[in-house]
């Protein structure tokens, strides 16, 4: 009985986070509190669940929430200006060098690990570029879907926290032996993305047209007019889809598109070497696990806002600068530390892996991690971040633990794939929209057009991470 309220209660959950006819702090903390209240708990003791939950995922929280705002004061003071700018230049005339510099741009762009962000920078900035080459938006927006999904991995990024938070580990150990593979998936990116240009180039010499490719020669005499029509369209754009998407992490929100823009200036004049040791800093404590991701960022937040900023109002603006994606990314994850402290502490997620345990078939399970690797990019079709780090992966690393499976190895597996190379694909974040909508690009024609290629990355990420030895071949 309790097996079966536990799988009705993910079905419901899952079912609500897919529709997005709630927002998913309903869904997350709403449904488990009353089907542990249905299960015949009591209500002092389902608020006991609740909290061990909460506190399990608290770590997680507050990382996410100071590397919003560090990464956020770096983009507010121009500290990825100076890279953005010569990344650009780098493209040149050239559609291979254009198309490597966009993959580029996208990735460096998203050391924050906000799609919003990266596509809001990167799009307005090379779309011009592309249309005075005669170049494909469908390459655009492959280029920088595959810079931005290789670097989604990244610990402050959504996937990695959720799935720390879920495996109920720091987010650095679930990213540091990964970082290796991550690298060669960034490398792989640019590789796709130099033939992907190297196919333009032959297209374009050629003569042949393209369906989201302008005349080369339209922009012979007014390329000025449409950069700039570009640029306005693209921020038309952002606002429209940012209003309408219902995504459920900081990927769909951005709330410093409009700030930053501010002709007032309110930071001092600090070079740009001071924030760049503070990043390395801050990267080099995550990456040795010298203390906890949360302090680590917490303590670079201080440092940026007194070296950056002068008074209370100056620094306190960080903060509202912030507030939208910080807060919506940490309301959802303490609503799904009540889902996996309810589940854990009830006993319905052992119920449920014992029922699991007995259906699934048993030669499957030695390779479960590498199953779960080679099918990340294909379902961030159909499940969201929330839908599936809180849905689908408590119930495999469950399943997983009964044959010795470590529930970490099983999110490692997750985050090779599944929203992170797939994000660019899911129509179930809200950044998605804004890749395409900037680019003026149609849905369909964009899937079809990265998941081939994000996919291809990411089995070249689970190879180096199986050469590496982070993913086995076979589970003991």
């Amino acid at each position: 009985m309790l097996s079966l309220i536990g799988y009705v209660s993910m079905l419901v959950i899952l079912a609500l986070l897919l529709w997005q006819k709630v927002s998913p702090i309903v869904a997350l903390a709403g449904v488990p509190i009353v089907a542990a209240l249905i299960a015949g708990n009591s209500p002092s003791k389902v608020s006991e669940f609740a909290l061990a939950g909460i506190t399990s995922v608290a770590s997680v929280v507050v990382m996410f929430i100071f590397a919003i705002v560090f990464f956020g004061i770096l983009r507010h003071v121009g500290f990825f200006d100076p890279v953005i700018d010569r990344i650009i230049r780098l493209g040149g005339s050239s559609p291979k060098a254009v198309a490597v510099a966009t993959t580029l741009l996208a990735s460096v762009a998203h050391l924050d690990g906000a799609g919003a962000t990266t596509f809001l920078i990167t799009i307005p900035a090379m779309l011009p570029i592309y249309q005075r080459l005669g170049m494909s938006r469908l390459t655009l927006t492959a280029c920088v879907g595959l810079g931005a999904g290789a670097m989604n991995m990244l610990p402050w990024g959504g996937p990695t926290a959720r799935a720390a938070a879920t495996v109920g580990v720091e987010a650095n150990e679930v990213w540091t032996p990964l970082i290796p593979a991550q690298i060669v998936g960034v490398i792989a990116a640019l590789g796709v993305a130099w033939f992907l240009g190297s196919r333009e180039a032959k297209r374009i010499a050629k003569g042949k047209p393209s369906e989201f490719a302008e005349p080369v020669h339209a922009h012979d005499a007014n390329q000025t007019t449409r950069s700039s029509g570009a640029d306005t369209g693209a921020r038309t754009t952002s606002v429209m889809v940012d209003t309408g998407a219902h995504g459920t992490a900081v990927d769909g929100t951005d709330s410093t598109a409009a700030t930053d823009d501010s002709p007032e200036k309110d930071h001092r004049n600090i070079p740009l070497w001071v924030n760049g040791l503070i990043l390395l800093a801050t990267l080099v404590v995550l990456m040795w696990g010298i203390v906890s991701p949360a302090i680590a960022f917490l303590v670079a937040t201080i440092l940026a806002l007194i070296i950056n900023f002068r008074g209370l109002e100056n620094q306190s603006r960080q903060f509202d600068i912030s507030a939208k994606s910080a807060m919506l990314m940490a309301s959802t994850l303490l609503a799904a530390g009540v889902l996996l402290g309810v589940l854990d502490e009830s006993g319905m997620i052992e119920s449920m892996a014992d029922s699991a345990v007995q259906v699934l078939p048993a030669g499957i399970m030695p390779i479960l991690p590498i199953v779960v690797a080679v099918l990340g990019v294909p379902m961030s079709l159909f499940f969201g971040p929330d839908a599936y780090y809180f849905g689908v992966l408590p119930v495999l690393s469950a399943v997983g633990s009964n044959y010795g499976i470590d529930p970490v190895l099983l999110a490692q597996a997750s985050i090779i794939g599944q929203e992170t190379l797939g994000f660019p694909i899911s129509p179930l974040t809200g950044s998605f929209y804004l890749l395409v909508g900037l680019a003026n690009v149609p849905i369909g024609k964009h899937i079809l057009g990265l998941i081939g290629w994000a996919w291809l990355v990411s089995i070249i990420v689970l190879i180096a991470a199986i050469v590496i030895g982070v993913i086995p071949l076979w589970v003991a």
